[in-house]
């Protein structure tokens, strides 16, 4: 685990005394310390910490820890795999660390039993490390620097953390800001760490990859190098594509294989970039998903695509030309259900009209997918469509994100700035998803730039007029967050032009038509359902998202023979088949229980419907719907 006791003892025995001189502010000898190290020791001892402190800051609550990890689920998600395979590889003999971009630790992996001897109690989920806090420490130093950063032996700036050694390379995000940060810690001198770095380097690139992904999940998303070899490594270019050939976003890769900065990149047609005989066609090739070579003005580039958008591979990519204005993908929406199809109408009016629209519903009733038909059913269906989830963002990062910012606006921003997901949006949609997530101070901002049509970069510089149809979506009660002064008022007035509360699953009226529409993409138009099915299907109280219906009947299909064309209860395993007839089995209570909600809400509501329909936080519709029903 470490190289000889003498060898380690001695190198903690040197930095104790440049310690102790740095402390006592006598001036170091030459070279005493490596430039970076000098550097961020003198940045500790500007921050007031004591090197010879050996009480830890008090830690975060399990409820903080708990906040921490739910707000940077999507960092933990893209990472999980390649902690597994850090620790399978390198936690014999020590510690894998991932932390976020506040350095405050997100996850431990490795030889995590031995933290309380080596005397690391305060290293734990939902911790700080720093260099504002602990000093130098390879977490809060590779933030700083924004770089790989090792730290080795006696050359934290902290005296109780002389025994270990450490290495960090940083995570990006498309932009090129810091997200997150991937650390290897160990007792004594860290043996071979060039190839330690190399492994954690390769290790970030693939997070890096699974980011770029799910920031962009409905783009193509493909990586590129001029040498075959490099593609799935560090150096790989990754592009975000739309399925016209545009390009939506572009990694540091990227930039530097094209030499050209990212604002030069963004919304150029991908043929102009990476060669072939036009965007239409070099997309086609790309959605077929085989490697491919192309030839372009800096030579021959070697692509491999990552993603294809669900659009494109459930087969409702109509081609590689701009969609015109239609409606037909929205009555596709609504199905049967002449309320819902009411509803889409009014939204595709009011967009049209000027009026931002606020989707509301459960997660997983297809808040997303809407917006994006609603785009495609509007006069801006060939300008971009821009989608933010703010609540998958890391709270730091959604200003710059939405914003954009100009050089130099912050440390660790890169050369040229970057465009904002607003600017992005100019002339099409803006689509910001779980607004209700987004912090108040954001709320303020984006209010301003809804009133006058004007975005102010972070870092200054002018005012940029901007032109977007804005459609928000939530499954947060906004007004219980206004009354609760956890979103602004005016913001909550301004985007709730034209407000669709989008059906769960178990409230549509057209179940059976859903199933046919579902069995034809899953590749089985001639399947239906037997009675007894049917039957259980209508009873049970989906969640509300149809992804659970598809891959229930994504299990019944694989589940029936050859010749088989109707799918019954026997298609069903009996761990689904027990999920589904334990609901089914409550239903009379259940549906005795909302009874009688309904009606004690009615008359404290004195038979008023639409004061008690706002009370339940249901619709005048659904209120009615139920009623019937449960009547019936």
């Amino acid at each position: 685990m470490t190289l000889s006791t003498r060898t380690t003892e001695d190198f903690i025995g040197a930095s104790r005394r440049i310690r102790q001189a740095l402390w006592s502010g006598e001036r170091l000898p030459e070279g005493a310390l490596r430039a970076e190290i000098d550097a961020s020791w003198r940045r500790s001892l500007g921050h007031g910490l004591s090197c010879w402190d050996e009480q830890a800051p008090a830690s975060d609550s399990a409820a903080d820890a708990e906040r921490l990890l739910g707000s940077n689920r999507l960092l933990l998600d893209a990472a999980t795999p390649q902690l597994d395979y850090l620790a399978r590889q390198l936690g014999e003999t020590g510690l894998i660390i991932l932390g976020d971009s506040e350095a405050r630790v997100l996850a431990i992996e490795g030889q995590t039993a031995l933290l309380p001897g080596l005397g690391l109690h305060d290293l734990q989920v939902g911790s700080c490390w720093s260099e504002a806090l602990r000093g130098t420490n390879a977490l809060g130093t590779t933030l700083v620097e924004a770089r790989p950063t090792l730290i080795d032996c006696g050359e934290h700036y902290l005296d109780r953390l002389s025994p270990f050694s450490c290495t960090s390379v940083p995570i990006r995000c498309p932009q090129g800001g810091v997200l997150g940060v991937l650390d290897l810690t160990r007792v004594g001198l860290m043996p071979q760490p060039q190839d330690n770095l190399a492994t954690l380097l390769l290790a970030a690139s693939q997070i890096e990859s699974r980011l770029f992904a799910a920031l962009y999940p409905e783009q193509l998303v493909v990586a590129f190098h001029c040498r075959r070899q490099y593609l799935d490594s560090p150096w790989q270019g990754l592009l975000a594509l739309s399925l016209e050939g545009e390009v939506l976003a572009a990694n540091d890769q990227a930039c530097a294989l094209l030499e050209l900065p990212r604002e030069a990149l963004l919304g150029r047609r991908c043929a102009e970039l990476l060669g072939g005989q036009g965007s239409q066609t070099l997309v086609r090739r790309l959605l077929q998903g085989a490697p491919l070579s192309v030839q372009t003005a800096r030579g021959e580039f070697c692509c491999r695509t990552l993603q294809v958008p669900a659009a494109a591979s459930a087969g409702l990519w109509q081609g590689m030309r701009p969609t015109p204005a239609r409606a037909d993908c929205l009555e596709a929406l609504a199905g049967d259900d002449p309320r819902l199809a009411r509803a889409l109408r009014m939204a595709r009016q009011g967009l049209a009209g000027g009026l931002p629209v606020l989707l509301l519903g459960e997660t997983g009733t297809g808040k997303e997918v809407v917006a994006q038909a609603l785009h495609q059913a509007s006069a801006r269906a060939d300008k971009p469509f821009v989608a933010v989830n703010c609540a998958a963002i890391p709270e730091g990062l959604i200003e710059s994100e939405l914003f954009g910012y100009r050089e130099g606006a912050f440390t660790g921003s890169r050369k040229g700035g970057m465009v904002g997901r607003l600017q992005q949006a100019n002339g099409g949609t803006l689509f910001l998803d779980e607004i209700g997530d987004m912090p108040l101070t954001l709320q303020a901002r984006l209010l301003r730039v809804l009133q006058e049509r004007k975005v102010l970069p972070l870092g200054g510089g002018a005012e940029q007029d901007i032109d977007v149809a804005i459609i928000c979506a939530t499954h947060r009660d906004l007004r219980v967050q206004v009354q609760e002064k956890g979103f602004r008022e005016d913001l909550y007035y301004r985007i709730n032009g034209i407000s669709l509360r989008l059906p769960a699953l178990r409230e549509r009226e057209d179940l059976t038509a859903l199933i046919e529409r579902l069995l034809d993409k899953l590749g089985a138009p001639g399947v239906r359902l037997d009675a007894d099915l049917q039957e259980l299907f209508g009873h049970y109280d989906w969640p509300g998202n149809i992804r659970q219906l598809e891959m229930v009947l994504r299990a019944a299909l694989a589940m029936r023979e050859a010749d088989e064309s109707v799918l019954g209860l026997d298609h069903l395993s009996d761990s689904l088949l027990d999920e589904l007839t334990a609901s089914t089995r409550q239903a009379s209570s259940i549906r005795e229980n909302e009874l009688k909600l309904i009606r004690d809400t009615l008359e404290r509501q004195q038979g008023n419907v639409s004061a008690a329909a706002e009370a339940l936080g249901i619709s005048r519709a659904t209120l009615y719907r139920k009623l019937k029903q449960l009547r019936g």
